[in-house]
This record gives C-alpha cells, structure tokens and sequence, in this order.
C-alpha cells in the first residue's frame, strides 16, 4: 500500500554579505531595559557576551539597499536553481517572516502586498514566466514561522497539491536596539526549500509534525518597545525579550513536544541522525538538546541509557547570528549540499527539526532523507 509524502528537491539560501563582529556590537553606549546606562568597557561587555552563552562570534546584516523580499528572491531562485524544476509548476509560494519589508530610512513594516507575492513578482521578472495558479501566502508565527509554514505545505500536498516553495526571510537588523544588548542575537538572512508530492510504500520525507501555542504563557518575553537609550531620538519601536525567561521556556516545553512527535511517528531518539534545531542562542539549544535525552532515559531501564551522540546537532549560531524564520532553511541548505564542516546526511537518515519562539510557539517535525 502506498501514501503520500512529501519530498524536499531543492534548497537556497542568501547569506547577507554584511558581517558584523561582537566588537562592532560595543560601538555605542548600550543600556539595560530599565533604561540605566551600562557602566562597562568595551572589554567587560565581550566577556559578558561569551558568559551568557549565546555562542556568536559575528552575525550577518542586507546592506542599506536591501529588505526581507530582495533577499528571500535571492534564496527562492537558489531553490528553483538548484532542484531544476520549472517555476510554473509551483502550487504554492510559502514566505515565512515576522516584519515584512523595512527600509533603512523609514523602519514602519510594509506587508501590503504581501512579502509572498513581492517575492513571486521579482521570480517571475527575473526568470522570465508568469504562474498565476502559484497561490502566494504569508505566514507569521513567530521565529517557528518557517517550519510551520512546512507543516502547512505538507497538509496541501496530501490533499492534492504536487510542489510548494517555503522561504523563510528576515532582516532583524531593522529592528534591532542599537543601545540594547540583548539585540546582539539578532541577525539578517532567508533560506528556501521545494517539497513535491511523491507516493511510497514506505515511510519517507515528511512522516510526521506537532506544534503548540502556549499563549497562557506570559507573552511579553518577546515585544515590541522604544529603544533602551532613553535621548533614542524619534519613536521608532525594536524587538525586545526576556532572554532567561524564554530559554527556561525552551528547555522546559520542548523536549516534551519533540518526545509526543517522536511517538506519534513511532520513531525511537536513538534513531535520530541529526537534530536541525532553529538558532536562537547556543546555551538555549544545547540545553534543550540535553535535557531531551534526560528525559527519554529516565523511561528507559537501568543499562540501557543512550548519551547524546557528537555530531548530532549542527549549528551555524556562531558565524550566522540568529536570523528567526531563516536560521533553519539556511542550515539545511548548508547540510543539504555538504557545505557544513563534519556534518553530512545520506539517504535514511532521520531529522529532527525543531523550532521555538515569540506566541509563545514550538512545532517538531521528523524527516526521513530519500
């Protein structure tokens, strides 16, 4: 007996050529959320960063030109390069983001028309064809955005649809406090992939997904607010959080969702090849990581307790910044074409994808490699 899954054929990325060191990040006076000016050297603050254990040594921003739909183009033109389809044979084009497109001398979000349909405009300039028939659809739901705008895919393609793109962009630079620490997370980038419908008597690409929204929660661990410089001239508003509180969130609720999916799908953790998981900050990651194969032990008998194999999580935290909705298609393009150092996937292999952020929203995701 055969069913449906869904396949990944292509990938793209856009990588922002822009890189921005730790030390450029002390270039102006920073200040807590209380609006109390940090009274530390250039020196003091760096080790700050490598104490709190966000693991990023530089991140990268879109030059002034640029905006959420020029390079989420750039990534959606990999993919249809790279997978050698024909655009025209799209059902849909998926774009994941959070604020839509910002310039640099007006920082008010545009999503009128949608990044989606800005994106599939550029394509169909750019590569020569008209589709009308590729629906264009956003989705925001938080730096989870991308994934579940997979999940979404999948559920049009066992319902008839045959390809759809997912991009994922951002330019979280636009929005960033430049007088808050905190923001030194926050980076630029979009990546993309084209699932296609396929039939298989065995299980194979996506076999099975879950997602929450905890909005009971206390929201506010991630919102908007004025700059933490209280002379910030204008009225401009930056993305703020409460780091401690979403990571403590993280590696609470996570574990919990990706062991429902892991049984959902019947596919033991110590099957898992590699655990593709959205880079938020390398302490969060890693905590939620370890405190999954705590938790799958304590169910085991004594001496059968699994450790976490090395190797299995690739990250790219350290030199790509956290991008939201662009850190997990950007990785796997990345893995996908073998441009990830020690890191290599080959067919039936397992992923585990995973992501986290603002709603507050988790979704899991199991992949089996064709």
């Amino acid at each position: 007996m055969t069913n449906i899954y869904s396949k990944i054929i292509g990938t793209g990325r856009c990588i922002p050529t822009d890189e921005k060191s730790n030390e450029w990040f002390c270039r102006n006076q920073l200040y807590d959320i209380r609006k109390n000016l940090i009274k530390k050297d250039k020196e003091e603050i760096l080790k700050s960063f490598e104490k709190v254990g966000t693991g990023i040594i530089s991140r990268r921003h879109v030059t002034d030109d640029q905006m959420a739909s020029d390079i989420g183009f750039l990534a959606a033109k990999d993919a249809i390069l790279s997978s050698g389809i024909d655009p025209m044979t799209l059902d849909y084009l998926i774009v994941a983001h959070n604020f839509g497109d910002i310039h640099i001398e007006n920082r008010r979000q545009e999503q009128t028309p949608p990044i989606a349909s800005r994106i599939k405009h550029k394509l169909e300039h750019d590569l020569g064809f008209e589709s009308p028939k590729t629906v264009a659809l956003d989705i925001v739901f938080g730096c989870p955005g991308w994934l579940e705008g997979v999940i979404i895919a999948d559920s049009l393609i066992k319902t008839g649809a045959k390809r759809i793109m997912v991009v994922g962009t951002e330019t979280l630079s636009r929005i960033s406090d430049p007088h808050d620490q905190n923001d030194r997370l926050f980076s630029d980038g979009s990546g993309a992939i084209i699932l296609e419908r396929i039939e298989s008597e065995h299980a194979v690409g996506i076999i099975g997904h879950g997602a929450q929204s905890d909005t009971k929660h206390d929201l506010l661990k991630l919102w908007m607010g004025s700059s933490n410089n209280p002379d910030y001239p204008g009225n401009d508003l930056f993305l703020k959080m409460n780091g401690d509180l979403l990571l403590k969130y993280a590696v609470s609720k996570v574990p919990i969702l990706i062991q429902e999916v892991l049984d959902k799908t019947g596919i033991p953790l110590e099957k898992i090849d590699k655990v593709i998981i959205h880079q938020a900050n390398e302490r969060l990651d890693k905590g939620a990581l370890e405190r999954l194969f705590y938790n799958y032990n304590k169910e085991r008998k004594e001496g059968e307790k699994i450790q976490i194999p090395p190797n299995i999580m690739p990250m790219t935290i350290g030199w790509l910044g956290n991008s939201s909705v662009a850190t997990i298609p950007t990785l796997l393009d990345l893995l996908f074409k073998n441009e990830l150092e020690g890191h290599t996937v080959v067919s039936g292999n397992y992923l585990l994808v995973v992501s986290v952020g603002a709603g507050l929203n988790i979704n899991v995701m199991v992949y089996r490699m064709p």
